[in-house]
């Protein structure tokens, strides 16, 4: 968007920034565009000064009694401003829980299994949930629910830290993991599977 030059013939800037004769405020206090405070001025002074100089006069701080406004590029400092918005998002993660469930009665071969699922969810940054799920006479021994939760956790203790411990909840026992941070994330997300449910959450980090 270049400076202005004439009569300003472009949309509103947005209901939170006025620029050029969007400002109907009657005195202003300027700073130009040099950043120097150039004191208490007429509006249309203002104005006048920033014509000349082919820059915009812009809006900086409307509550204030006057009015702030600078005059600059507005095109340029708008793009800038996205610039680093757009930086910021880019810098936010995304928090997402898998789950994965396990039987207390489970086999070698689906430990391991299931344990591959998990680490590749630890690898991916993912938190993972990971439940027991106890049926009928298997609620009345729930520390082998636990000895499967604490020895995923002791396998995988390189990649991922227990952020809650087991925890008995009806007929299920649950147990949360965290990612590390030093272990460089797998590219792509890992596929999932009947068993594996994700829980997205916004988070900034």
């Amino acid at each position: 968007m270049p400076p202005r030059r004439g009569p300003d013939t472009r949309p509103p800037a947005g209901p939170s920034t006025r620029i050029n004769e969007a400002i109907r405020a009657e005195s202003v206090r300027l700073i130009d565009a040099d950043g120097e405070n150039r004191g208490i001025v007429p509006i249309g002074r203002a104005q006048e000064i920033a014509t000349a100089a082919n820059l915009d006069l812009v809006e900086v701080a409307a509550d204030a009694r006057p009015p702030v406004v600078r005059i600059m590029d507005y095109g340029k400092w708008r793009y800038e401003q996205e610039q680093k918005a757009k930086q910021a998002r880019k810098h936010q993660s995304q928090i997402v829980i898998k789950e994965i469930k396990f039987r207390p009665k489970i086999d070698p071969h689906d430990y391991a299994t299931k344990k591959g699922h998990v680490e590749r969810f630890l690898r991916h940054k993912d938190k993972v949930k990971v439940t027991i799920m106890f049926r009928g006479r298997e609620l009345l021994h729930p520390e082998r629910g636990e000895s499967i939760l604490l020895r995923l956790a002791d396998d995988l203790k390189e990649l991922g830290t227990i952020e809650s411990r087991p925890n008995l909840d009806g007929r299920n026992m649950v147990m949360m993991l965290t990612p590390v941070k030093d272990v460089a994330p797998t590219t792509g997300r890992p596929a999932g599977r009947e068993d594996d449910n994700s829980e997205p959450e916004s988070s900034a980090s």
